[in-house]
């Protein structure tokens, strides 16, 4: 682990004393915050769009701005209030009620927010779905969920299982004409402005589910995470102290509601906080987003390493003809921040990327760099307040300082999972020891409390008596001057010696070879251990990630089997 640390980049944050803080923090005090605590009707709408849509003050502040194609469309938080309800008018004319399910696997667009917001209106559990996902994976979620509609377009119509499809009710088509493919197909075009901007919204449980999202599985198919209205609180804390909301914020983050990042950062914790959300509805061009950046004078941007090393490809050429003096806060989630990135970053936007960790399960930012703490390159931080993290053994048993174990969290924030959809074992499985909740990461925390990410359980590697998460080994072969991109997995123990083998694309104007896959293995050992042997290295064409950006191991492993790993990785491995 680095030593080095980087100064506090805003010691005058919304959270100026971190230590202070979390030792005094209840979540009580972030309750009192919201209507609810004083009326007792709960919904997150009413909290997120109502109340500032009923200030005579606040109703005009702008709540969202879209763009696509050059073409900037913007709503206040009266328009969301109006557009919301229409929606909820028109589901509710279709037969939806509370508890029942809406997929919305549609392209990012405004009838994408508009949908949701009417749907947690109502009490309908919304479920977002990228538009990329193969026939086997939207039947997959179709057969788990059995919603009521999906809200799609007519050429992602054409995608979807036909004979799942016809269990549902309703496909509403945002715009003609209809593909007439299914004998359920719903023309909606110009349908939602014709309807009541008024709906008397409908009061929930704080348990009440809110939305649906699946997340890949390691032993299984995708899990359909539950979360619940209650999540408003973990949303309103972490966006005011971990990303510095104010209510005059422009915030933006480059991830669309099919990644739970967009639907809690994208929409509802800046709206929480009456701040304004940018959304960018083009496809990822380095120019395009510095342009936003630019163009629309972001304060906090939340985006992904992945993206960062885009634009780092892109060069400090680019970056240096934009201005990004209102850019005042920035943050990433997604893989490992590695240092390189870092200091790329406070090179050439002069600011320092904080990273963050959570997941879909946890419904919020769990582990953090605020903006008033020193930075550990290569750390996750520490703790939000009203979190308790710990690494385990695989007794559930804690360990002290710099020992790697798998990070756990012990149940009681108020954004955790509610459930796993019809799947109330798979569920239990993350409370099998001692009641921590089991994140799936294996990390390591210093003697100041900094976390640091080591991979996945079942990504770890045994080098003599030690553990080695792959990321360290990543690390390492990213400063090589050749490589791109990294990722290591491990093929098993032969000769009681771990099989490691890397997968490397290279950079523009060096050239896979023999060469190379010697002196990559020898820089392998020469900067991390002489017991880090890398028996193997394959040069591809692209490493296979997440839609997140995380690396697929598993996929590589899989490929090491002989199986087929599915199209949207479409490795082609060059062996020298």
């Amino acid at each position: 682990m680095i030593k080095a640390r980087i100064t506090a980049e805003n010691p005058e944050a919304n959270l100026r004393d971190y230590d202070r803080f979390y030792q005094s923090f209840s979540w009580s005090d972030i309750e009192k915050e919201f209507t609810w605590h004083e009326t007792g009707k709960i919904n997150i709408v009413h909290e997120a769009i109502d109340r500032w849509a009923e200030d005579p003050d606040k109703q005009h502040r702008t709540a969202l701005i879209y763009e696509k194609s050059g073409n900037v469309q913007t709503y206040s938080y009266l328009d969301l209030k109006e557009k919301s309800c229409q929606w909820a008018n028109l589901l509710a004319g279709y037969g939806f009620d509370s508890g029942e399910r809406l997929f919305i696997y549609l392209p990012s667009c405004p009838e994408m927010y508009f949908a949701i917001l009417g749907c947690a209106r109502m009490g309908v559990l919304f479920s977002p779905l990228f538009s990329t996902l193969t026939f086997d994976e939207i039947e997959e979620r179709l057969e788990n969920a059995r919603p009521r509609g999906i809200l799609t377009n007519s050429d992602l119509c054409e995608g979807l299982p036909p004979e799942t499809v016809k269990q549902i009710a309703h496909i509403f088509i945002i715009e003609g004409p209809l593909p007439g493919i299914f004998a359920n197909e719903e023309l909606i075009e110009g349908m939602p402005e014709k309807m009541q901007s008024q709906f008397s919204t409908r009061w929930v449980k704080s348990e009440t589910p809110l939305y649906l999202l699946y997340t890949s599985g390691s032993t299984g198919p995708p899990k359909g995470v539950v979360h619940a209205h209650r999540d408003m609180a973990g949303h309103l804390l972490t966006a005011r102290y971990v990303l510095d909301f104010r209510q005059d914020t422009i915030f933006w983050t480059d991830s669309e509601p099919s990644w739970v990042t967009g639907t809690v950062y994208g929409m509802f914790a800046p709206w929480l906080c009456g701040s304004t959300t940018v959304v960018q509805g083009d496809p990822f061009s380095a120019s395009n987003w510095y342009r936003t950046l630019e163009k629309h004078r972001i304060a906090v941007w939340y985006t992904t390493p992945f993206t960062l090393r885009r634009l780092i490809d892109a060069g400090e050429d680019l970056v240096s003809r934009y201005d990004f003096s209102q850019l005042r806060h920035i943050a990433v989630v997604g893989e490992a921040l590695a240092p390189e990135l870092i200091y790329w970053v406070r090179k050439n936007l002069k600011l320092t990327p904080h990273d963050t960790w959570w997941m879909t399960e946890t419904g919020m930012i769990c582990l953090a760099n605020f903006p008033s703490m020193d930075i550990k390159p290569g750390s996750m931080g520490k703790p939000v307040p009203g979190v308790e993290a710990v690494i385990v053994d695989e007794n559930g048993n804690p360990l002290p300082p710099m020992t790697m174990g798998q990070l756990a969290l012990k149940p009681g924030w108020p954004a955790m999972m509610t459930e796993i959809w019809l799947d109330r074992e798979r569920y239990r499985a993350y409370f099998k020891s001692k009641g921590w909740l089991l994140t799936g990461d294996m990390a390591v925390k210093d003697e100041d409390g900094y976390y640091y990410h080591q991979g996945r359980t079942d990504d770890l590697i045994k080098a003599g008596v030690k553990l080695i998460g792959p990321y360290e080994i990543e690390r390492v072969l990213y400063r090589h001057p050749a490589v791109n991109e990294a990722a290591v997995i491990s093929k098993g123990v032969r000769l009681g010696e771990p099989f490691l083998k890397a997968f490397i694309t290279v950079k523009k104007g060096y050239v896979p070879s023999a060469r190379l896959n010697q002196e990559l293995k020898a820089y392998v050992m020469a900067n991390l251990s002489s017991e880090i042997a890398l028996k193997e290295i394959a040069f591809i064409d692209g490493i296979p990630k997440t839609r997140s950006g995380k690396l697929l191991r598993r996929a590589l492993r899989t490929q090491e089997l002989g199986l087929p790993i599915g199209d949207p990785f479409n490795i082609k491995e060059d062996r020298k």
